[in-house]
């Protein structure tokens, strides 16, 4: 059984993507801390992240920085957060969103999905694409 995030990137399932290469793709969470939040997933389905190769671990890590460095300019905010939480889909993945405080790293705050606004989630997306120089496919342009 595939996760959701494998329907996701197989296109079975609509995403918000940011990037997408051979190895990695990042793209909205339906479920934000905040607007422009951002799922680093490996292509590769691997539960954990300690069980992916050292090659993957680390080219998920330099897109999650990618994501980073380009999030204080699109959000005004101070920093971009990065968290492995990884318990509510078996699929590795990095959190990486804005953040002023330490306060922004609490997942009870989380904006359902149910809640979300299109039209930001639509408008953060297109930000952080352009940030990143990537197509609406998250393609590298």
């Amino acid at each position: 059984m595939s996760s959701v995030f494998t329907k996701i990137i197989n296109g079975e399932i609509p995403g918000r993507f940011i990037w997408r290469d051979d190895r990695a793709v990042a793209f909205l969470t339906i479920e934000p801390l905040s607007y422009g939040h951002v799922l680093v997933v490996p292509v590769e389905e691997v539960d954990r992240w300690t069980d992916l190769d050292q090659r993957t671990w680390r080219h998920l890590n330099e897109v999650a920085q990618m994501v980073g460095a380009a999030i204080p300019e699109c959000f005004d905010v101070p920093r971009a957060g990065y968290i492995i939480a990884g318990f509510e889909v078996p699929h590795a993945h990095i959190h990486v969103f804005p953040t002023s405080s330490m306060a922004d790293y609490d997942f009870k705050r989380v904006i359902p999905a149910d809640q979300t606004d299109p039209e930001k989630m639509d408008a953060a997306a297109a930000k952080l694409r352009a940030a990143l120089g990537t197509d609406d496919d998250g393609r590298p342009a």
